[in-house]
């Protein structure tokens, strides 16, 4: 039977949200540590279905967890907590790339993956890849079934061109990318009914085929030979 989420777990959010301090969480840290359970029985359950269908390094659910406690020495917004639930199963490096990523809250829960802030190294091979031949990834990108599930590729992007790169060149468009990842939006009624977990993994089905070029770009040179020693 698969793991679900409570309608509790989304109440606990939108009252942290309204109550957003350490008096209140300490009130209801029971609350908090019940509902924090839930989510990571979630989280297990989506580890042994992901297992099932590619090679993840993340050891266990509970490990793919973010914190619930935000860093707030250099944020303007001095709020002690992250009104949400969001962790991230890994592939097996080197010979896999890209990373599943899951964020829980009402009204705003998405499931996607991709690379967020690959290292220089990375970011220039993606590059040259691109600039050398893009229909692979635009192959990807423009399929409908991956278009619907997933709309437009995000991340954030230089304003002109990166540098050794010509502002005019065709595949400019993809180029201006420094992180490149895809989501997938679910209604409340849908993150908090029976089946989420098997339709989460359904999303992460769907991203394989962009895990799949990446993975190709990221492990071979220019001249399609393997990186990987």
């Amino acid at each position: 039977m698969s793991a679900s989420i409570p309608q509790s777990n989304f109440k606990f959010l939108n009252d942290l949200t309204a109550n957003n301090n350490r008096d209140w969480f300490n009130e209801n840290k029971k609350w908090y540590q019940e509902e924090h359970q839930n989510i990571v029985n979630l989280a297990e359950d989506l580890l042994q279905k992901l297992g099932a269908i590619d090679q993840i390094a993340t050891v266990s659910g509970k490990k793919s967890l973010m914190r619930v406690y935000r860093d707030v020495r250099f944020s303007k917004d001095k709020s002690p907590y992250n009104p949400r639930w969001a962790g991230s199963f890994g592939r097996i490096k080197p010979e896999l790339r890209g990373g599943y990523y899951y964020h829980i809250q009402p009204g705003n829960t998405v499931v996607g993956g991709g690379f967020y802030n690959p290292n220089p190294d990375d970011l220039k091979l993606i590059r040259n890849h691109i600039a050398q031949d893009d229909q692979p990834l635009r192959s990807v990108l423009n399929d409908p079934a991956f278009k619907k599930m997933f709309g437009e590729l995000g991340g954030q992007q230089v304003k002109t061109a990166p540098k050794g790169f010509d502002k005019e060149h065709p595949s400019i468009d993809l180029l201006r990318y420094k992180s490149m990842y895809v989501f997938h939006a679910f209604t409340d009624e849908e993150a908090t009914s029976s089946d989420f977990a098997d339709k989460v993994i359904e999303v992460w089905k769907g991203i394989r085929p962009f895990f799949d070029v990446m993975t190709e770009i990221l492990t071979t040179d220019l001249n399609g030979l393997s990186l990987i020693k």
